[in-house]
C-alpha cells in the first residue's frame, strides 16, 4: 500500500532544536463502502445545495461565509481574511511545551492518531534526538496545532522510527464517569470470580486486527446485485428466546464447552 500524501507540513520545535516534519492520518476509512442518495423514480443521483433559509434561493460558493449566532436569527458574519488573521503560530509549528509520563494520559483523552515524520534528510537527526529522548524517559510531549481553523491540544508519542501525534480532547469534552458508574452496586457471589478468571484465561489469545463483517456482507450484496440486477432476498432471522439464565450455570457451561473444544 502506497504511503498517503501528507496533508500538513511544518516544523517540530523543542527549545532551539527545530526540524521540518510532515503529518499524515494514521487511520483511514477510504476502503469503507459509501452510498449516494438516489432518486428511485429516475435512477439519478440526488445533489445537495446550500440555499438561503429565508428566500429559498441557492447561494453561490463565493457568497458563503461563516456566521456566529449571538441571538435567535442574529448572526455575526466572519470573513475568511478575518479568520486567517487570528491564526496562531501553531498553524505551522509544533512546539513542545511540556513533557509528561506516558501513563498519566488515559485512553479516553486520546482522539485521533497521525503519523509524524521528518520532511527532509537534513532534519532527520534532530527528529531522531527528540524521539529517542522521549522514549528513554518514557514521556510524551504536549503541544498545540491548528486543524481546520481550530487549535487542538496534541500529544507526541515515540513509535518505532517515527512519532505518533494524537489530537487530545479538551476537559469539557469528556463526561465524568461517576455520573454513569456510581449506581452500579452489584456484588457477585464469591464463587463466581474464580470461574470467571478461569474462563478468561481459556479464551485469552493474541489480538489481531478485526475485520468488519457488515462491510464484507455489503460487498457480497453489491456483487450479487451486479450479477442479477435484482434485490437480494432478505435473510429471515428467528428471534432468540428471552430466557433468564443463572450466571453460575452459564459460566460452568462455558468452561465445559471450552474443555470439550480443546479435547478434540
Amino acid at each position: 500500500m502506497a504511503a498517503v500524501k501528507p496533508y500538513w507540513k511544518g516544523y517540530l520545535k523543542l527549545s532551539l532544536v527545530t526540524c521540518p516534519v510532515a503529518l499524515s492520518p494514521a487511520t483511514s476509512d477510504t476502503e469503507k463502502i459509501r452510498f449516494h442518495t438516489m432518486n428511485r423514480a429516475t435512477g439519478n443521483r440526488v445533489a445537495s445545495r446550500y440555499v438561503d433559509s429565508v428566500t429559498g434561493k441557492e447561494v453561490n460558493t463565493e457568497d458563503q461565509v461563516k456566521g456566529y449566532e449571538r441571538g435567535e436569527g442574529d448572526y455575526i458574519i466572519l470573513e475568511e481574511e478575518e479568520l486567517d488573521a487570528v491564526a496562531l503560530e501553531s498553524v505551522r509549528t509544533i512546539e513542545i511545551d511540556m513533557f509528561t509520563p506516558r501513563d498519566s494520559i488515559e485512553w479516553i483523552w486520546l482522539e485521533k492518531p497521525h503519523y509524524l515524520v521528518p520532511n527532509d534528510k537534513v532534519g532527520e537527526d534532530a527528529f531522531a534526538v527528540i524521539r529517542d529522548a522521549m522514549r528513554a524517559e518514557n514521556v510524551v510531549g504536549i503541544s498545540r496545532l491548528v486543524f481546520g481553523q481550530r487549535e487542538r491540544a496534541v500529544m507526541l508519542e515515540p513509535r518505532g522510527e517515527g512519532i505518533v501525534l494524537w489530537t487530545l480532547r479538551y476537559g469539557d469534552e469528556v463526561r465524568p464517569e461517576e455520573e454513569y458508574f456510581s449506581n452500579i452496586k452489584a456484588k457477585p457471589e464469591g464463587g463466581l470470580a474464580p470461574l470467571m478468571k478461569q474462563l478468561i484465561k481459556q479464551q485469552t489469545k493474541k489480538w489481531v486486527p478485526i475485520t468488519d463483517p457488515i462491510q464484507d456482507r455489503m460487498l457480497e450484496l453489491i456483487a450479487d446485485k451486479k450479477k442479477t440486477l435484482k434485490p437480494k432476498a432478505k435473510r429471515r432471522i428467528t428471534p432468540a428466546k428471552d430466557n433468564v439464565v443463572d450466571i453460575m450455570s452459564a459460566l460452568r457451561d462455558s468452561l465445559e464447552r471450552e474443555k470439550r473444544g480443546k479435547a478434540r
